[in-house]
């Protein structure tokens, strides 16, 4: 006896969500650490956090982006 299952796919709302924060989430958070850094006048740390964060989107867009539009 041979079973098989149908193979379909549902509503994926949760898991564009999930990529999006995954993409999005801990860039954001890590520019306002560097904007409060910042305002408490530790430049050279806020500029870190900046650079740090610009790097993780860029990455991130490339990474996620690519699962997301699926080549």
């Amino acid at each position: 006896m041979n079973i098989t299952l149908p193979l379909e796919v549902g509503n994926l709302d949760g898991l564009v969500a999930f990529l999006f924060a995954l993409m999005f989430g801990p860039a954001i958070l890590l520019l306002i650490i560097g904007f409060i850094l910042r305002s408490k006048r530790k430049y050279k740390a806020g500029k870190v956090l900046f650079i740090l964060a610009g790097i993780y989107l860029l990455v991130s867009l490339g990474v996620c982006g690519g699962l997301m539009g699926a080549y």
